[in-house]
């Protein structure tokens, strides 16, 4: 399993258009084979930040996904990004 994790900062008047700009690759994420979820999320606290959320079956999946990752438009409005892969190795059920 692999885990994409971490957050991206955007000029907070911005953050709303951003999210709704994503709405078209969360539902692609979703339909592709390996994405166990996929989320991408106003941060609760901080205005201009935005989390990220990925977890998927393989590194496989996640290569045949990913093509060449965000578009000119949305790299654009990036003003930092801190996101990370994380292979796992073992998983335990909290429910």
């Amino acid at each position: 399993m692999v885990i994409v994790a971490g957050h991206i900062v955007v000029d907070p008047q911005q953050r709303e258009s951003y999210l709704v700009g994503c709405v078209n690759v969360i539902e692609q994420a979703r339909r592709t084979p390996g994405c166990l979820d996929f989320t991408i999320t106003a941060d609760l606290v901080d205005a201009g930040r935005i989390n990220i959320f990925e977890r998927w079956e393989s590194r496989a999946a996640v290569e045949a996904f990913r093509g060449d990752g965000p578009d000119d438009e949305q790299s654009a409005e990036m003003l930092a990004a801190s996101v990370a892969e994380y292979d796992i190795a073992g998983v335990r059920s909290l429910t």
